[in-house]
């Protein structure tokens, strides 16, 4: 007995050593951090109709003990006894007829970059809404977007300052600007036009003239167009061409009022729409330590509202440090604290689904083109990853074509086979246009899916001319990914959707779009509401690595919920956007939504 409990011991110390190197610098305590509690000195129990908790074994409640901003305890008032008549108690009634669910978690956002595109000059199809008044229409063809520019340049008194306007969309207006155009609104203003899915940018001949001061080298980057002449057209297409006009307008286009207005306009839209933890994709895209100190300051101030997970960008930390930027991504977890984290590593492979550069192939664009691709082989991309794979982060990687997707989940394949790792999360933001195939190997690699079902419900009778019927509905393939047994999770992107947990829920439920009537997208795709609901709140989550923290309501995580006047899973699912948001409660601290319809200094 004794020779057998000491091999036992030796094979559980084996197993641990071994999952330990599998895993990396990673540890499974990486992804299991809970928040640290003290004894309670005073409770707050909130009352509520309903709490519906994302915790199976508990999965209703009709009230929640909160101290010190975290969960004590989850049931009924009488369930809840053994707390309460121990220490102080406060009964809070405000949510008696109201739904608590746990705080909505957007698992890929852009607070900084959204919000300076969004609070930009709108150029938009769809209509675009703001959180402090009524929204933006919509430009509805080519004609109007440049009569609105021009609009614009006529009201900036100052004949020297850039026009910034965003939101314009290839696919709706049927041309993609250069110079040329962009002339026809002023010759002498630098114009700049960012389009909807952010990955574009284009200039008239003065914003080139006076920002692009070494065209031979800006030509020899992928996406940068040139004419015939040899001269820049003003097109900067793609993720690896847009940074450019970033790098050298930025500091004429992004004043220090701008950010903070920026920043404010992403708090308060995502608050009223019950958002309680969101995410940074791509941080570090513009200025990495200006970013860290807009990032402290925003989290720490009780203006804001929001927990953020800041997922680094490789690119500007690989160009900034070389050979020590997994060791100086790694140093950025020291600045955690409650509402800040620092997790994770994000990669780009091809381009975006809004604007048609996204890599798609078999049988490609019905234009003929292919979009692009930012890495030459499946090979090569997974070498770029190898060092933050090998360095156990959890990798997140833009894809959207079809040949996209084939490429990251080659490269995946080829990251398992040097080096096996157990949980490690990789994935796939956005997936636009997976094949069954893909999906069935996502789950063998142990793949996670955040996709954005605007691509359907916004895009897709836009999407239809281009790609087709089939393939312009059957993004957010949820229903195959479930079935398949992939993690899946939902999410805006924004600035390419305002953030809405509630509308993406209905999307996936009823597949249909807001503005093609009552036609059904790949109705086979559909899910039920308990299912899309995890989808924004615990999956969510865990696509972040931050389950034990958030996303659900159970003891020991923080006290973030979210308002509701229904349960979204007992109205009628044609219904389920239309469920009013009265607030959020973050680490205990109730916030109205009315709170944030005004702006606030920052």
């Amino acid at each position: 007995m004794i020779k057998k409990s000491i091999l036992s011991v030796g094979k559980r110390a084996l197993f641990a050593s071994v999952a330990i190197a599998l895993l990396g610098n990673a540890s499974a305590t990486e992804f299991l951090d809970p928040p640290t509690m003290g004894t309670p000195k005073n409770i707050t129990v909130y009352v509520a109709k309903k709490v519906v908790t994302m915790d199976p074994s508990n999965p209703t409640a009709t009230a929640v003990a909160v101290s010190d901003g975290k969960i004590l305890s989850v049931g009924s008032l009488e369930d809840l006894k053994s707390w309460t008549d121990k220490y102080p108690t406060q009964i809070n009634r405000q949510f008696a007829d109201k739904v608590l669910y746990p705080g909505f978690v957007d698992p890929h956002e852009h607070p900084l970059l959204g919000g300076l595109t969004s609070t930009s000059y709108p150029l938009t199809y769809f209509p675009l809404p703001s959180p402090w008044g009524k929204p933006f229409p919509g430009v509805k063809d080519l004609s109007a977007a440049i009569a609105k520019l021009k609009e614009y340049s006529a009201g900036i008194s100052n004949p020297n300052e850039p026009l910034l306007a965003w939101g314009y969309d290839i696919v709706a207006m049927k041309k993609i600007p250069n110079k040329q155009l962009l002339d026809e609104v002023s010759t002498t203003r630098p114009v700049f036009v960012w389009d909807s899915s952010e990955h574009n940018i284009f200039l008239n001949s003065a914003a080139l003239k006076k920002y692009i001061t070494n065209p031979d080298e800006v030509k020899k980057v992928i996406g940068v167009g040139v004419d015939p002449d040899g001269s820049l057209n003003g097109q900067f297409l793609g993720a690896t061409a847009s940074p450019l006009i970033i790098k050298y307008a930025g500091k004429d286009l992004f004043s220090l009022e701008k950010v903070a207005k920026a920043l404010m306009y992403s708090n308060d839209i995502a608050q009223q729409a019950g958002i309680t933890t969101t995410s940074e994709l791509t941080f570090g895209v513009f200025d990495i330590e200006a970013e860290k100190k807009l990032m402290q300051k925003f989290t720490s101030s009780d203006l804001t509202s929001l927990r953020i997970e800041a997922i680094p960008y490789a690119i500007p930390f690989v160009d900034k440090y070389g050979d020590q930027a997994v060791a100086q991504v790694q140093e950025l977890q020291k600045l955690n604290t409650d509402r800040l984290f620092y997790k994770g590593i994000k990669f780009i492979n091809d381009d975006a689904f809004l604007a048609n550069t996204m890599k798609v192939n078999n049988p490609g664009y019905i234009d003929g083109h292919q979009g692009i691709m930012f890495y030459p082989t499946y090979q090569d991309f997974a070498k770029v990853m190898q060092p933050w794979w090998n360095a156990g982060f959890q990798i997140h990687v833009h894809s959207n074509g079809n040949e996209g997707n084939v490429e990251v989940i080659n490269a995946l394949q080829v990251l398992q086979d040097e080096k096996p790792r157990f949980d490690h999360r990789f994935t796939f933001e956005h997936l636009g246009m997976p094949s069954t195939s893909v999906v069935r190997k996502m789950k063998v690699l142990g793949a996670i899916a955040s996709v954005n079902p605007s691509y359907f419900y916004d895009r897709a009778g836009l999407q239809v001319e281009t790609v087709g019927s089939d393939r312009a509905g059957y993004p957010t393939r949820v229903g195959q990914l479930l079935r398949e047994g992939v993690p899946v999770t939902l999410h805006s992107d924004t600035p390419v959707t305002p953030p809405a947990p509630l509308t993406q829920a209905w999307s996936v439920v009823t597949r249909q779009g807001l503005y093609t009537g009552n036609k059904k997208w790949a109705p086979a795709e559909a899910v039920t509401p308990e299912q899309a609901m995890k989808m924004v709140t615990i999956d969510a989550a865990y696509a972040l690595g931050l389950e034990s923290k958030v996303g659900s309501i159970e003891p020991g995580k923080f006290a973030d919920f979210t308002v509701l006047a229904a349960d979204p899973v007992t109205v009628p699912k044609e219904k389920i956007k239309d469920v009013p948001v009265i607030g959020t409660v973050l680490g205990g601290r109730y916030i109205p939504v009315t709170e944030t319809k005004q702006p606030r200094p920052f």
